[in-house]
């Protein structure tokens, strides 16, 4: 069994930014990776202007990133739309682009990494990878996104109607960059929303977030489903016009609103294994670059107690935005609120600001 102080699972972007801390800081972690190539995950491809700050303030050059730069947020519902300036600039980026920049920076700060670790279980602080090695952490930094680790379990409650994550890629043309421009677009639905924002190719990256009875609804499968909206939805159904949606990237039973409010000795839990935040708050990269400091900061601290306190800590931080957040979407996904909601956004175009500051991570 090979043992190591921290062990980090998971190389997105809490993983590798609790990578680069506690190497900066002289400890020796090491990250451990599933897969072999850096990918593009389905969530998080929009930073906020915090998460640009965040980002900078970790020695991460945001400009090389050359994400297409986010000024306004536009809404559509039941006919309507509005739109308002963010209160600072955006970017719109692939996991790709950023995950690459964040784990070449780990590496660089002295971080072990291992990529091609498929993790089978953990058993406390020690996981048992597929090939059925087993390491041993005297604290486990837990990274691994949305997705569950065997006994790791995140206990989130049951729902009867769970929420589904889509994502399809839009080609870059000239009538995208018209259409979209330099906003973050949501499109507001029955049961559901769609996020559309531009990325470093110019290309549209338009992820869905949607309860499960609307997908069974519409005939159980993607296409189907987006040629209803595209019906409901004419403003995205010019977006989406060509492009194939039968096979979209895929992420079930989201937990929206979730958070660990509790911890135990030597679990660091880290971004979506920390807390869920609606993704239309556009908060979760920065929800996993906090944690990640903070994980790093606690445990150079104290070690492998201080998951406890940073756990309650992180959780208490997180109440505002994420209650904020889960508001919106519940308005969000009722067209008989979305569209008077979308109205008022066009009357009061402040609003949109003080919705964007009050989901924005305090830690």
């Amino acid at each position: 069994m090979r043992r190591t102080a921290a062990l980090i699972a998971g190389a997105g972007p809490a993983g590798s930014v609790a990578a680069i801390a506690l190497a900066r800081a002289g400890a020796r972690p090491l990250l451990i990776e599933r897969q072999r190539e850096t990918g593009d995950p389905l969530c998080g491809g929009f930073l906020s202007w915090r998460t640009i700050d965040r980002l900078a303030g970790l020695g991460i050059d945001t400009d090389a990133l050359g994400g297409t730069t986010i000024r306004s947020v536009r809404l559509f519902a039941g006919g309507r739309s509005a739109e308002s300036r963010l209160p600072g600039a955006a970017m719109g980026v692939s996991r790709h682009r950023l995950d690459s920049a964040l784990l070449a920076e780990a590496r660089r700060a002295g971080a072990g990494v291992e990529l091609g670790c498929a993790i089978r279980e953990a058993a406390g602080t020690t996981l048992r990878l597929a090939d059925g090695a087993t390491i041993a952490g005297a604290s486990l930094f837990l990274a691994t996104g949305k997705h569950e680790l065997r006994g790791h379990g995140r206990n989130t409650p049951g729902d009867g109607d769970p929420w589904l994550g889509l994502r399809i890629r839009l080609p870059a043309t000239p009538r995208l960059e018209r259409l979209v421009g330099d906003a973050v677009e949501l499109h507001l639905f029955d049961r559901g929303y769609a996020g559309l924002v531009r990325q470093e190719d110019g290309g549209g990256n338009l992820c869905l977030a949607l309860h499960k009875s609307l997908l069974v609804e519409t005939g159980g499968g993607p296409a189907a489903l987006f040629a209803h909206l595209a019906q409901a939805l004419p403003d995205l159904a010019d977006r989406i016009a060509g492009a194939p949606t039968d096979h979209p990237d895929a992420v079930a039973a989201v937990p929206y609103g979730w958070r660990a409010q509790f911890g135990v000795a030597g679990l660091f839990r880290l971004g979506d294994q920390a807390a869920v935040i609606p993704s239309l708050a556009g908060e979760g990269i920065d929800i996993a670059l906090a944690s990640g400091s903070a994980a790093a900061a606690a445990w150079m601290q104290g070690g492998a107690a201080e998951a406890v306190t940073y756990q309650r800590r992180f959780s208490a931080s997180l109440r505002r935005p994420l209650a904020v957040a889960d508001w919106l979407k519940q308005l969000c996904e009722r067209p008989g609120l979305a569209a008077p909601g979308v109205a008022l956004m066009h009357a009061v175009p402040a609003l949109a600001g003080l919705f964007a500051r009050a989901t924005r991570v305090a830690a």
